[in-house]
């Protein structure tokens, strides 16, 4: 895998919250931002892609009814 250099200003708080963590977990600065990217890009792709689906059904009309709708909610407001 190649690896490219990225620059960017970060706020002096941040870098220090980053600094501690880095030296809490033992680990440099490189390996605590790369965590970081790699958790960020999970979670966006992973919502991005929920909306792809959700917006695919919605074109194929894919909808719940109204009674599974009532139902789940029913569910949902009367569970223990």
């Amino acid at each position: 895998m190649s690896k490219d250099n990225v620059t960017f200003r970060l706020d002096s708080e941040k870098r220090a919250a980053l600094d501690a963590i880095a030296a809490g977990l033992d680990r440099n600065l490189t390996y605590i931002l790369n965590e970081a990217i790699s958790l960020y890009l999970e979670i966006h792709q992973w919502q991005l892609e929920e909306i792809r689906q959700g917006i695919a059904e919605a074109e194929a009309e894919e909808f719940a009814s109204n009674d599974e709708v009532e139902a789940m909610f029913e569910k949902l407001t009367h569970a223990n």
